[in-house]
């Protein structure tokens, strides 16, 4: 057994207080999030039931992503159309420049601030 397996595999959870497996390496009948998510499930305010742990040696510390139990999520619940609307009002927000007040079209990159024509308006008045 590698050192890296060997760190990441705890299933009685005595190390970090959950059960905790190898990069996929998953028992069945548990789900991340995103693995909920895609069967259409939310993890409906159960605990975490364990973890999966991958090492990454790069960075020189560890991955971690949480696991639920299938049997215990729930259904997502379905988009309201007040939920919708307030959707639509957040991203027209994102696409809105606060200098020139107009839709650009696409979501106003944070670190400009700015739509791209009022952030760079020499470069505009060039092309």
């Amino acid at each position: 057994m590698s050192p890296a397996f060997g760190k990441c595999y705890d299933p009685s959870g005595t190390r970090y207080g959950v059960p905790t497996f190898p990069w996929r390496l998953a028992p069945d009948g548990m789900a991340t999030r995103r693995q909920l998510r895609a069967r259409g499930l939310r993890p409906g305010g159960q605990p975490i039931q364990a973890q999966i742990m991958r090492v990454n040696r790069r960075r020189g510390g560890v991955q971690v992503a949480y696991l639920y139990r299938l049997d215990l999520a729930r259904p997502v619940r379905p988009m309201t159309s007040r939920k919708w609307g307030a959707l639509a009002l957040a991203m027209l927000a994102r696409r809105t420049c606060p200098a020139c007040r107009t839709d650009a079209g696409y979501c106003i990159p944070t670190s400009l601030g700015l739509c791209v024509p009022c952030a760079f308006p020499e470069e505009q008045r060039a092309a």
